[in-house]
């Protein structure tokens, strides 16, 4: 008998945009204005990017619960993040999902592509584990194996700090890891005006 093939889940973890909520150190810098478009804009153009893939299936975990969304992401399979900090938050997602492979990423990388989803499923094919580091120190994407079962290596994880990453790694023993494509958020001024400049000269 052919053993049944489980879906790839592929869930985006997402801030429900609001003025003056969430980003801000780029309201800081950019505006409130600035950074409330952003946060809408991006998340609507990842939805609309990797929502139709047939690879994978597309949910979006958000926060606050019942949180509006922008026009395109409203249509999309949600569900609530719950409460505690993001490794809690992230953990419940994961557990959460149906069976398969599970890949969660942030809703504020501009440069994720399908290319990147893929090749992180297809390295669940051989890892317990796979990580997209970001530029920053921490990492904009955290994928799953799942099989046969989940040990979240969430613990004691300093969040938004140079050793994110490092404080998660340090939680393994004896799963196996990979690593994808290091990207950069956008988390300050300075980053939104990089993206802008690269938009133009494409």
């Amino acid at each position: 008998m052919r053993p049944v093939r489980l879906r790839n889940r592929l869930i985006v973890m997402a801030r429900a945009p609001r003025w003056g909520v969430g980003k801000r150190r780029l309201a800081a810098g950019a505006g409130e204005l600035a950074a409330w478009r952003f946060q809408r804009e991006n998340l609507a153009r990842l939805v609309r990017r990797l929502g139709r893939d047939p690879r994978w299936e597309l949910t979006v975990a958000v926060t606050p619960e019942g949180g509006r969304l922008p026009p395109g992401v409203a249509d999309t399979p949600t569900r609530p993040q719950g409460g505690g900090d993001l490794g809690a938050r992230m953990g419940r997602a994961l557990r959460q999902a149906s069976a398969g492979p599970a890949v969660l990423i942030g809703a504020d990388i501009p440069g994720i592509r399908s290319r990147h989803i893929a090749e992180a499923f297809r390295l669940l094919g051989r890892y317990d584990w796979v990580f997209g580091p970001a530029a920053d120190g921490g990492y904009w994407l955290v994928g799953a194996r799942r099989r046969p079962c989940l040990r979240l290596p969430f613990d004691g994880v300093r969040w938004s700090h140079p050793e994110t990453l490092a404080d998660t790694l340090d939680n393994f023993c004896g799963e196996s890891v990979a690593f994808i494509e290091t990207l950069a958020d956008v988390d300050e001024a300075a980053d939104l005006a990089r993206l802008g400049a690269a938009r133009l000269g494409r």
